[in-house]
Order: C-alpha cells, then structure tokens, then sequence
C-alpha cells in the first residue's frame, strides 16, 4: 500500500531548496553573504533569507558582520551515520599502519551517489596542499578512490552514472571524455588498483585499492596521497602498492570477521 497522501506531491520541493542553501555553507571554507549564497543556488535574496534565518534559528548556521556560515550542531546530521558504519572503526588501525610506513596521508572513502565520501583519514608526517577531511566530497571520476569504487559498479550502475554526470576540468590533467574514463575505470577493475596523478588539484598525486566485503563486492576504497614533487610514480607503484593492497585486503578480511 502506498503512503502518499492522495493529490499531494511525494517530494518536497522547499525541503530540497533549504538543503542546497545547507550545502552552499558545507562547500565554503569562509562566511558567505547573502547575495552570494542566493547567486549560488539560484534562488532570489528573500528566499535565500527565509531559509538562513530557519537554519540560524535552529543552530545549524551562524551570521555575523562578513555573512552566514555553519555552526558545529551540522556534525549531528552526520554522526549518526558515520557511527553506524562499521568501516571507519575498522578501518582507522590499518590506515594508521600504512600511514607510518609510507609517512603520507592515508584515506578511506565510500560512494555515494556520483561523489566519493571520506569516512576515515589519518595524517601522515608530511602537508598536502589540498585540506581534506571526514564528510570531505569530490567528484568519483577525477579521484584515485573514486575510480576504484566505479570499477567496482555493475553494467548497469556504471551506464547510470555517466549518464547523470558531465565531467569538469577540475586541472589541466583532468580526464573528463567519457570514452577515455570508461577505458580508464575498465584497466583499473582488470588491475585491481590506480594511481590518479594532478587530475583533481595540481600536485596531488593518490593511489587506490578496493576494499572488498565477504562476497567480494567493493564497499570502500583505500588509499594515500602525497605531492607530486616528492614522491614519483615508479616509487608509489614500486614501493607504496603493495603496502597499500595488504592494507585494502586486511580491512577487507577484518569486515569480514566482524559481526553486524
């Protein structure tokens, strides 16, 4: 039986435009004034006003002399979520094991929708230029992990995905011809790995493996990151990848063992 109301509409259309407002904060690390956030999500300064000041009076955002941001109540939309996850917990161990051996940024991200999703991260010894974190989102076909979680899709959900999406040249490296990236993603489910190398920011260089469930689907993907400048791409390939795969097949057996 279904549960929508006769005549009325099942999607709400006022609760989507208060949601693009919320990630029109989310995607900026600074304040932003209430013409740039009407500009950004398309809608006029009264509306965009209406729906900042519902998230102010309700604690998810702030406002001040430079504009409106988000406040710290925003994490509790994501903590449940994120605590209901097995993965982070067992993964953050093995991450912190390849981190020291590699001394480089390690990572754990999931697919969601057409975007990656940072679930777990640990610091290596040495600064990336680009500032990620836990929730941190990035387009799935110009990162390492994201390539790899696509790799893991059926026909099907493949053909979905790059129907819904138009590449952007994020860098000059940016592969974004869809028959290129559906070669590339095809070497990399042959393979089992990849290196994406300035694609998503000029300097940053990453290297992926799946991490795959007790039937062998691909759930996550592990990797880590360093600047180009200092870590070549034989020297990731030679020395990091078999850390790195260990790690994705460690966390995979892990899952496995561990109950629901």
């Amino acid at each position: 039986m279904s549960d929508r109301t006769a005549g009325e509409p099942p999607f709400v259309q006022s609760l989507e435009r208060g949601l693009e407002v919320l990630r029109a904060l989310n995607d900026s690390p600074a304040s932003l004034t209430l013409t740039e956030i009407a500009t950004q999500v398309g809608m006029t300064r009264a509306a965009a006003r209406r729906f900042l000041l519902t998230l102010v009076e309700l604690g998810y955002a702030g406002s001040d002399d430079r504009g409106f941001s988000l406040r710290p109540r925003v994490l509790e939309l994501g903590h449940a979520y994120l605590s209901s996850l097995r993965l982070p917990e067992v993964a953050l161990p093995h991450l912190e094991r390849l981190a020291a051996t590699v001394s480089e940024t390690t990572s754990l991200t999931v697919l969601d929708d057409d975007e990656i999703v940072y679930v777990a991260r640990v610091h290596g010894f040495r600064i990336l230029t680009v500032s990620i974190a836990v929730g941190t989102r990035f387009p799935a076909y110009a990162t390492s992990t994201g390539r790899v979680l696509l790799a893991g899709l059926d026909a099907d959900e493949f053909e979905a995905y790059f129907e819904r999406i138009t590449p952007r040249q994020l860098t000059s490296g940016t592969l974004t011809n869809r028959e290129r990236l559906t070669q590339e993603i095809a070497r990399v489910r042959r393979q089992g790995w990849t290196i994406v190398d300035q694609e998503l920011e000029q300097g940053l260089r990453s290297i992926a493996a799946p991490v795959r469930d007790a039937d062998g689907r691909v759930v996550a993907a592990v990797n880590t990151s360093t600047h180009s400048s200092r870590t070549s791409m034989d020297t990731m390939r030679r020395s990091w990848l078999p850390h790195l795969l260990a790690t994705a097949d460690s966390i995979g057996a892990e899952l496995a063992q561990t109950p629901n």
